[in-house]
C-alpha cells in the first residue's frame, strides 16, 4: 500500500529548564542566522549593514536564485518563488528550530557542556554597560569589538564565526564545531522550505506500509501504596532469566532462552513504537529511536555517534545490510585474542542460524543510482567489489528511510523475528525500564549476580516528564538466576560501572568505524534517498597495512538531516546553494576499519555516556585512500562536482568544456589528478576540520582469554562474576570491519545456547 501517512509519534514536551538566559538566546539566536543567514539583495531596501539579513550584490543574488530555479524540479515561476523563499529564510524565524535547539541543549548537551555554552554566549553579549572588563576583554578577543554580536551586521558576524574555525584557543575551536552541527542540524529539521526545495518527500514514493508480525504487550505496574518508614516500596518480580536491552544481541538471547523452556524477562529502558509510526521524521526519530537524540559527540567534537535506542535497539534503525564476520577477523580473534570460538564450525553455524532466521539474501535486491554507480565503477577501475545481503526476509525492499524505521515490517531485525520468537515462547517484556545496577551476593570472594535494581518510568510520565502527578514512576528490583547485559556498547560498561564493577578494561577498547563522506553531484535528478541505502561495498582498500585495517567504500542514506550537515559550512550562501542541490546528488562513504581505539566513560557530574575518541593519524589517511578512491568512480559515473566531509578540501568540479566534450583521459585527467594530489598531501586530515560520523560501535566490555585482557571471557561470562553475561557488540575483541550485527547475534546465538545448557545442567545438580 502507498500514499499512507504514518501514526503521529508523541514526545515529551519541551524542556522547560531554563539553561539559558533570554539574552543568552538572542545571541544564540544571532549566531545560527549567522551559519544560516536569511539572503537578500542590495536594491531597495536591503541595508549592507542589516544584523537581521545579509545583503549580497544583485548579481549575486541574480545567480543564487538561478542557480536554485533550475535545480527545483517546477515549474520556472513555483521554482523561482520557491527559491526567493528558501534563500530568505533564517533559523530565528521558525519557532520549531529554538524548540528543537532548547530540546537538545537541556536534554542531550552535558553540565560541562552547558556551562561551557553559557560561558561564551555570555563573552558575546559582553558591552560597555555590562560593568565586566573581563568579560568586554573577551569579547573583543572573540570578535574584533565590544559591541554584543547580536548587534553586529550579519556579514561581521559570518567572518567572526568563519575566524573561529582557525583559532588559536583550541575552546573557540571546539564551540564552533559545536554550534556549527547544531545549528545545521536542527534548521534542517525545523525548515518548511529545504525539503520542498530538493523534493524530498515526507514518506518513501516506493515504501509501503504493512502491520508488523507481532503485537506486543508490556508489563505495567501500579501506583505505590506501600511505604516503609516514608520510603517508597519498589515492585519486585522473579524470574530465570532477566536480559537488559532488546537490541541485536539480547534479541536472540531471549528467543534461544524462551524456547528452551526458561523464564525470561526482557527490560528496555526505551520504547516501542509499531511499523504504522514509521518512518519517522527529522524531528521526533532522534529523540524516539536513537541514543542521545541522535546528538552524540566525542569529547573533541569530532565524530558524531549514532546508535539505536529503541525497542529493537539498533536493528530497528539500521540499513538491512547483513554481511558475516571476514575471515581475517575471525582469525585475529582467534590468534591474538586467544579466543579459538571464532575460527570453530560452531561459530560459522551460529552465523548461518542468525541469517537464516532473517532471511538474508541477495537475490531480490535492486540497486538504486548510487548503488548501481558504486558497483559500474568499481567494475570500470578493477576495484573488488561485491553485493551486500540484505536481511529482508529474501524480498526485495527498495527504500531507503528505514533508518527511522521500517514502515512495510520488510527488515527482519529484533522485532519481526528474535522478539516476536520469544513472545511466542512466553518471554515477558517491561519497556522505560533504565538499569541502575546489577545486584550481587556473595560467596567468598566471588560475586554472585542476583538480579538488577532500576526505575520503571511508564509512557504517560515520559512524555509528562512527570509533571502534574501523570503517569507512574516506579522503583523496581528483579530477582533472576542468570543476568544478561545487552546494552550496547556504549551503556553497558557504564552499568557495569554503576554496580561496583573495577575491571580496569570497562569502557575502554571502544572501536566505531568512522566514517569521511562524499557527494557527489550531477546535472540530473538522481532522488538518492529512493531504494535501498546500502546493497553494494568496494572491498579494494579494507587492507592498507596487511593486518586487515583500512576502508570499505558504500554509500549511505541520504534524508536530508543525516547527510547534509556533515559537510562543511564556509558561509551561508555557499552551505544553502550546496544543501539544494541533495536531489541530483549520490552519496560516498568511507567506512574505517579502525586500527586504534577509544574510551566510553561516565559524565562526572549527571553519569551520562561520555565517549573519548579521535580517528588516529593511521585510520585518517585509510579514510583519505579510500575517499580518493570515491571521487574517482564518482568521475567515470559523469559527476560534475565532487564534496567531501573536509573543510579544507574544496570540492573537484568538472571543467565545462569536459563536460560539453568528454576526452578519453578518464581519471587521468589532469585537473581531476591535481585534486587528487592536494586532497593527498592534507593526509592526515586535521581530525579538526574533518566531518566524521559513526553508527557502529564496539568493543568496550571486549571478550578476552583472561580478566588481565579483557571484560568478559569466552562464554561471556564477566570475568570475577557468576551468573552474569554480557551479550552484545560491546564483547568484541576489536572491530568488526563490517556492520557489527550478524557477528552480534552469532556470539550471542552461541553463548546463550550454551548458558541454556548450563541452567538445565545445574537445575539438576
Amino acid at each position: 500500500m502507498t500514499g499512507y501517512t504514518p501514526l503521529e509519534v508523541d514526545l515529551p514536551s519541551v524542556p522547560t529548564t531554563q539553561v539559558l538566559t533570554d539574552l543568552h538566546w538572542e545571541t544564540m539566536l544571532a549566531l545560527a542566522d549567522t551559519v544560516i543567514p536569511s539572503i537578500r539583495g542590495r536594491g531597495d531596501d536591503a541595508d549592507v549593514s542589516s544584523t537581521k539579513y545579509h545583503a549580497v550584490t544583485e548579481t549575486q543574488l541574480q545567480s543564487a536564485t538561478s542557480r536554485l530555479t533550475a535545480t527545483i524540479n517546477r515549474t520556472t515561476s513555483q521554482a523561482a518563488e520557491l527559491a526567493q523563499t528558501y534563500l530568505q529564510e533564517s533559523p530565528s524565524s521558525l519557532p520549531a528550530f529554538r524548540m528543537g535547539l532548547q530540546r537538545l541543549i537541556a536534554d542531550y548537551v552535558h553540565q560541562e557542556g552547558q556551562t561551557g555554552l553559557r560561558f561564551i554566549l555570555d563573552v558575546l553579549k559582553a558591552n560597555d554597560q555590562s560593568g565586566m572588563a573581563s568579560t568586554r576583554a573577551g569579547s573583543l578577543l572573540l570578535t574584533g569589538s565590544t559591541t554584543p554580536i547580536q548587534n553586529q551586521p550579519l556579514a561581521v558576524r559570518e567572518q567572526v564565526f568563519a575566524g573561529w574555525a582557525s583559532s588559536r584557543l583550541s575552546p573557540i575551536r571546539l564551540i564552533y564545531r559545536s554550534l556549527s552541527a547544531m545549528f545545521k542540524t536542527t534548521w534542517m529539521v525545523a525548515s518548511p522550505t529545504l525539503s520542498t526545495a530538493v523534493g524530498f518527500p515526507r514518506i518513501p514514493v516506493h515504501g509501503r506500509s504493512a502491520p508488523g508480525c507481532w503485537e506486543y504487550e508490556f508489563v505495567q505496574f501500579p501506583p505505590s501504596d506501600d511505604e516503609e518508614n516514608g520510603e517508597e516500596q519498589p515492585e519486585v518480580l522473579e524470574t530465570d532469566v532477566v536480559i537488559i536491552g532488546s537490541g541485536c544481541g539480547g534479541a536472540v538471547a531471549a528467543k534461544n532462552l524462551a524456547e528452551a523452556g526458561h523464564r525470561v524477562l526482557v527490560v528496555e529502558k526505551s520504547y516501542h513504537y509499531p511499523s504504522q509510526y514509521f518512518p519517522m521524521d527529522g524531528r521526533t526519530a532522534p529523540v524516539s529511536l536513537f541514543e542521545g537524540g541522535a546528538s552524540i559527540l566525542t569529547d573533541d567534537a569530532s565524530v558524531a555517534i549514532f546508535a539505536g535506542s529503541t525497542w529493537g535497539g539498533g536493528g530497528t534503525v539500521n540499513w538491512s545490510a547483513a554481511l558475516q564476520t571476514q575471515a581475517f577477523v575471525r582469525q585475529e580473534w582467534a590468534d591474538d585474542g586467544g579466543l579459538p570460538l571464532f575460527t570453530s564450525a560452531a561459530f560459522q553455524n551460529s552465523l548461518d542460524r542468525v541469517a537464516a532466521r532473517m532471511g538474508v539474501s541477495a537475490a531480490h535486491i535492486q540497486h538504486n543510482r548510487q548503488n548501481r554507480d558504486l558497483l559500474e565503477g568499481a567494475r570500470k577501475l578493477g576495484y573488488a567489489a561485491e553485493v551486500v545481503p540484505q536481511n529482508t526476509g529474501g524480498e526485495d525492499h527498495y527504500c531507503g528511510y528505514c533508518t527511522m524505521g521500517c514502515s512495510a515490517a520488510a527488515k527482519k531485525g529484533p522485532t519481526e523475528t528474535w522478539l516476536a520468537d520469544a513472545a511466542k515462547a512466553g518471554a515477558v517484556f517491561v519497556e522505560g525500564f533504565k538499569a541502575d545496577k546489577v545486584t550481587f551476593t556473595t560467596r567468598g570472594r566471588e560475586r554472585i549476580a542476583t538480579g538488577v535494581e532500576g526505575t520503571w518510568t511508564s509512557r504517560e510520565a515520559y512524555l509528562s516528564r512527570g509533571q502534574k502527578g501523570e503517569g507512574i514512576t516506579r522503583k523496581v528490583v528483579i530477582k533472576a538466576q542468570k543476568v544478561i547485559i545487552s546494552c550496547g556498547t556504549l551503556n553497558s560498561p557504564l552499568l557495569l560501572l554503576r554496580s561496583g564493577l573495577q575491571n580496569w578494561h570497562i569502557g575502554r577498547n571502544l572501536h566505531i568505524h568512522p566514517v569521511l563522506f562524499g557527494a557527489a553531484v550531477f546535472d540530473e535528478d538522481i532522488r538518492p534517498w529512493e531504494g535501498s541505502a546500502l546493497t553494494a561495498v568496494v572491498k579494494e582498500f579494507e587492507n592498507l597495512d596487511g593486518r586487515g585495517h583500512g576502508a570499505k567504500i558504500e554509500t549511505t542514506v541520504t534524508m536530508p538531516p543525516l547527510f547534509l550537515p556533515i559537510f562543511p559550512w564556509r558561509s551561508g550562501l555557499d552551505y544553502k546553494l550546496f544543501c539544494a542541490k541533495l536531489s541530483a546528488m549520490t552519496s560516498y562513504i568511507a567506512v574505517t576499519r579502525d586500527r586504534d581505539s577509544g574510551r566510553v566513560y561516565p559524565d562526572p557530574v549527571d553519569g551520562r555516556i561520555r565517549v573519548a575518541y579521535t580517528p588516529s593519524a593511521f585510520d585518517r589517511r585509510s579514510a583519505v585512500e579510500a575517499m580518493i578512491a570515491s571521487a574517482k568512480i564518482a568521475y567515470v559515473a559523469g559527476a560534475k562536482e565532487f564534496h567531501v566531509s573536509y573543510a579544507d578540501m574544496p570540492p573537484f568540479c568538472r571543467s565545462e568544456q569536459e563536460k560539453k566534450d568528454p576526452d578519453e583521459e578518464g581519471i587521468n585527467n589532469p585537473e581531476l589528478q591535481k585534486w587528487i594530489t592536494q586532497f593527498r598531501q592534507q593526509s592526515p586530515l586535521d581530525i579538526e576540520k574533518a566531518g566524521y560520523a559513526s553508527a557502529h560501535q564496539m568493543g568496550t566490555c571486549r571478550m578476552a582469554s583472561t580478566a588481565s585482557k579483557g571484560v568478559v571471557g569466552p562464554e561471556c561470562q564477566v570475568w570475577g562474576t557468576q551468573g552474569l553475561y554480557i551479550m552484545d557488540a560491546s564483547i568484541f575483541p576489536s572491530a568488526s570491519g563490517v556492520n557489527p550485527m550478524i557477528t552480534n547475534m552469532a556470539i550471542a546465538d552461541w553463548a546463550s545456547r550454551n548458558l541454556s545448557e548450563t541452567m538445565r545442567t545445574q537445575g539438576k545438580a
